[in-house]
């Protein structure tokens, strides 16, 4: 019953704020609860398989797969072992050898003083050294491609093969771009995310739309209309970041070199190159990658005009067209 000094209608109001108040508290408890368990679960899912070798270079993470002929692959912005082995996991089911690296500031591969993709080529082929491999085809997936291409370039002998999907690569300004410059709204947004396993892992739930097109690269009308194969590759893909704050180090030193491409000696590559890009990648590489073809003597180019970042549509075709390349120019020693 209230009190003489408030009337029916201050009761009212109060009662609902008290219970909205309420309301908000437990969801905030079960957000925060439901945040903590796939948290703990993605730090789970990063470490399985991995392995932590010394090297002259430093510790290397990697994780290994398969038998048969060697490929190295050296994964993309966001990634690590994880990333890399879900790039490739199907052609260690097919006579291939899969050695996939954690580059500098991922995971458990610590961030040296010097990050540059030189420095992370030398990494590579001491990674290698410390495995007991004389030759490897390498395959760099998008911001993987810098290192990839500067191991072809200082440790020719090493590379029998390189395959770049999706590269960050340098291109001369009088080549025109293949698509926009990111804004910087989003360029902040990505800052932010990098920041912060909740604002990812929140994203995921609340904008995973804007995860695909800001963060794979990939336009996520393509994803809705793909299969449910694709539409689970997508999903391992945005599920593979988290723990992003694992990391972060690595990503921060990714915005330098892209933010820095400087041209490479590509014309003395000298391994069989094969380079394959999408026309709608969110992040421009089909120009670059159509550029580096042409400066790489013998280089094939495949470019799809639809498939994004991620090459939707594609993945299958692409798995075979590594494969063969690989067959082709590292066989089985």
């Amino acid at each position: 019953m209230p009190s003489p000094m408030q009337n029916p209608e201050q009761s009212s109001r109060r009662n609902v704020i008290a219970v909205v108040a309420t309301v908000i508290l437990i969801a905030g408890v079960l957000i925060g609860w439901q945040f903590s368990i796939d948290l703990a679960q993605a730090r789970v899912r990063a470490a399985q398989g991995s392995v932590l070798v010394s090297t002259p270079c430093g510790p290397i993470e990697y994780q290994e797969a398969g038998t048969g002929a060697a490929l190295l692959v050296v994964h993309g912005a966001g990634g690590g072992h994880d990333q890399g082995m879900a790039l490739a996991e199907g052609l260690a089911q097919q006579g291939v050898r899969v050695i996939a690296v954690s580059r500098f500031g991922y995971l458990r591969t610590p961030m040296p003083p010097d990050a540059s993709p030189p420095e992370q080529a030398d990494a590579h082929a001491c990674l290698l050294d410390a495995l007991g491999i004389r030759q490897a085809a390498v395959l760099g997936a998008s911001a993987g491609a810098p290192s990839a291409m500067q191991m072809a370039i200082r440790h020719p002998g090493r590379v029998s093969a390189l395959i770049l999907m999706v590269p960050l690569a340098y291109k001369p300004v009088s080549v025109a771009d293949s698509a926009p410059a990111p804004s910087a709204l989003a360029g902040n947004v990505l800052d932010a995310l990098v920041g912060s396993d909740f604002l990812f892992w929140a994203m995921q739930h609340m904008a995973p739309n804007q995860l695909i097109r800001r963060v794979l690269g990939t336009p996520p009308e393509l994803v809705a209309a793909a299969s449910p194969a694709e539409q689970a590759r997508v999903k391992a893909m945005l599920d593979i970041i988290l723990p992003v704050s694992e990391r972060a180090e690595g990503l921060r030193n990714e915005s330098k070199i892209g933010n820095n491409l400087q041209p490479y000696p590509l014309e003395a590559i000298r391994a069989p190159t094969l380079i394959i890009s999408a026309r709608d990648d969110g992040y421009g590489t089909y120009a670059s990658a159509q550029y580096s073809a042409s400066q790489i003597a013998g280089a094939r180019f495949i470019g799809y005009d639809q498939g994004g970042h991620l090459l939707i549509g594609h993945d299958e075709e692409t798995q075979q067209q590594i494969l063969n390349w690989q067959r082709l120019y590292n066989p089985v020693p």
